[in-house]
């Protein structure tokens, strides 16, 4: 899941970018609301957390523009505002969302899940299935036909996006974008890495495979009953 974070302290930026990347998403910042708002129309994001108070444009205003310009991307509100009048103008604005500040880091997480489940299409229970597969986005594990797979965070990461994209074929500048973020070395061999760990913990010892590589393309998961696929 990739987010974009609009918020002016520096701290804050850091600490919530910080906590989000340690939980498998993909979070790019900005610093005030004109640049969040250039981020937020130019980036294929999943979500935006707006702070409301930001230098320049604030953030009413940037979810103003966003809906005018036809950016329907969900908006969660930060904001130590949390008198009703703002948190009704925010919602009635299009924000999916609004919570107030000081907040706990588990809230946010518990926040942004709500709000994948809400416009993203995630099952109300947060566990997607493929297969004999299921990930729980909300305990964070999988299991494949009832036993647990251990994953680290980035795996567990390109897990979820490759089952969200099941029967589909994604490409490496996709993963990049989803998975890892537009700063991350595309040429470098992480996501073969990945894809590897991935074959050697949820296909060895099945006879169904499930994560395939289509050459010169990419990979994608599900039953191998596509022509042109490559050995894995």
């Amino acid at each position: 899941m990739k987010i974009l974070y609009v918020e002016d302290d520096a701290g804050a930026r850091e600490y919530i970018q910080k906590g989000l990347a340690e939980n498998g998403f993909v979070a790019d910042v900005a610093a005030d609301g004109d640049s969040g708002l250039e981020r937020a129309v130019g980036g294929s994001y999943d979500l935006v957390i707006l702070d409301v108070m930001l230098p320049g444009r604030d953030g009413l205003s940037v979810l103003k523009e966003l809906r005018e310009r036809g950016v329907d991307t969900p908006v969660l509100f930060l904001s130590a505002r949390g008198e009703a009048s703002d948190r009704i103008k925010g919602l009635n604005l299009g924000a999916d969302d609004y919570l107030p500040k000081p907040f706990a880091f588990a809230e946010l997480l518990a926040r942004i899940r709500a709000v994948a489940r809400r416009r993203l299409g995630e099952p109300l229970d947060g566990r997607i299935q493929v297969e004999d597969l299921t990930l729980d986005v909300q305990r964070h594990t999988v299991e494949r036909s009832g036993s647990a797979i251990d994953l680290t965070p980035k795996e567990f990461a390109l897990l979820e996006y490759l089952m969200r994209n099941a029967e589909q074929v994604v490409s490496r500048a996709m993963i990049t974008e989803k998975v890892w973020g537009y700063n991350f070395d595309s040429y470098s061999n992480l996501i073969d890495v990945h894809i590897n760990h991935l074959r050697k913990k949820m296909d060895r010892g099945f006879e169904l495979k499930l994560i395939h590589t289509v050459k010169g393309v990419g990979y994608y998961l599900g039953r191998r009953e596509r022509p042109g696929d490559a050995g894995d």
